[in-house]
């Protein structure tokens, strides 16, 4: 049995070898590609390589591996392909990436044998099993790649979701910018940020539309802006950012918004419906300078923590910066691209008017409210209605 783990550490560790040298020889700060730890065909292959390679003679060994590593290419440029299309990169010398690891991944496992196609099988069935189990815990990082379906669902997408249309940036407000919070929060009086889990920009702007709609009557800005990188810790430090300085000899400090405004005698707070361990915020947001932070243990709904905002409004004797991240549209909702868009819409417009009603019994209240990233762990037929990396926000009051 110890024979048989120390087989499948060199499988993953070969694995991990493919999946991962395309990602980091092409990565640039900022492109923000969801990604396995380990391709799934890759591994599959290598497992069957593994346990029929002592099965050949020698003169059938070299085709059985000649036919092996070209399977192995087939996947890896597949991949490849689907990294330098987000990117609009051409493949030039990146196409040697996927000869040089798959030479280097037989390699690797020139010597190892003992596992049967009963055990490679097992394998397969419970890595299948464990990643769709990992994947409803962590979305954030999957632990297998398919890359085939990511790829021919690539080739289908006829509409480029990376650049807004000339109609689009005429008739919204498009910034170029990550930091929207700091033009737009008032220093005389109180504010709320929110910041609306997966709420991105849809192609469709007849649901854009029905979306804004909700806030006429105290609507003072609605736009668009861009997001560098799709994650919500990221967009939380981005939104509350209030200034960056650094000295002669490189060193760079930072300032954020609750840390102003406390000095300016506001109170501040953060609002979060769940535990602090998701997305590591016991690790940054105190660090902030936030007076108070609310979270749970367990998670809470957006109605409640806005009726704990309201609460808090009403009763307020200084003026307030509160920053609020809901959580009612956090993915995975479903597997199933229809049954997630009713559901998806249901929830966000559920969100939007719970924000829409605070803002509209707190007329001298300003708020702010934006996406943090598009719906990056939709289904893909889902994502694909979605601008990339372009969140609206909304200024109200």
């Amino acid at each position: 049995m110890k024979k048989l783990f120390q087989n499948l550490f060199y499988v993953f560790v070969a694995t991990a070898l493919v999946t991962i040298a395309p990602y980091l020889i092409t990565f640039e700060k900022g492109q923000g590609i969801e990604r396995g730890l380990f391709e799934y065909g890759i591994f599959a292959i290598l497992l069957i390589y593994v346990s029929l390679k002592g099965r050949f003679l020698a003169r059938n060994r070299k085709l059985f591996i000649i036919a092996i590593y070209f399977l192995l290419i087939i996947i890896s440029y597949l991949d490849l392909q689907t990294i330098l299309i987000v990117k609009k990169w051409q493949v030039g010398f990146y196409g040697f990436i996927p000869f040089v690891s798959c030479i280097l991944a037989l390699v690797l496992l020139k010597d190892v044998i003992g596992v049967s196609i009963k055990q490679a099988n097992v394998v397969l069935f419970i890595s299948f099993f464990v990643h769709f189990v990992v994947v409803r815990i962590y979305p954030e990082q999957p632990l297998f790649q398919f890359s085939l379906p990511l790829y021919l669902n690539q080739q289908n997408q006829s509409i480029d979701r990376s650049h807004l249309t000339e109609e689009f940036r005429t008739r919204y407000n498009v910034i170029d910018s990550v930091s929207i919070t700091k033009h737009y929060v008032d220093t005389t009086r109180s504010n709320v940020v929110v910041l609306v889990e997966s709420w991105g920009v849809p192609m469709d702007s007849a649901k854009f539309n029905e979306e804004l709609a909700l806030f006429e009557g105290f609507l003072k800005e609605r736009g668009v802006h861009f997001r560098i990188f799709s994650r919500t810790r990221t967009a939380e430090r981005e939104d509350l950012l209030d200034s960056v300085w650094c000295d002669s000899i490189g060193r760079c400090d930072s300032l954020f918004m609750p840390i102003r405004f406390a000095r300016a005698g506001f109170k501040t707070s953060f609002f979060f419906g769940d535990d602090s361990l998701k997305q590591r915020r016991y690790k940054y947001i105190r660090n902030m300078g936030f007076e108070t932070v609310n979270w749970s243990d367990s998670a809470v709904g957006d109605k409640e923590i806005a009726m704990r905002i309201d609460s808090l409004l009403h009763e307020a004797q200084v003026n307030q910066f509160i920053a609020w991240t809901t959580r009612d549209t956090r993915f995975p909702i479903s597997d199933d691209a229809l049954e997630t868009e009713k559901f998806y819409y249901e929830k966000l417009f559920g969100t939007l008017r719970i924000v829409a009603g605070l803002a509209r019994k707190y007329p001298n209240v300003r708020f702010i409210v934006q996406g943090d990233h598009e719906p990056i762990l939709a289904p893909l037929e889902f994502q694909g209605r979605f601008y990339r990396r372009w969140v609206p926000f909304v200024v109200l009051n």
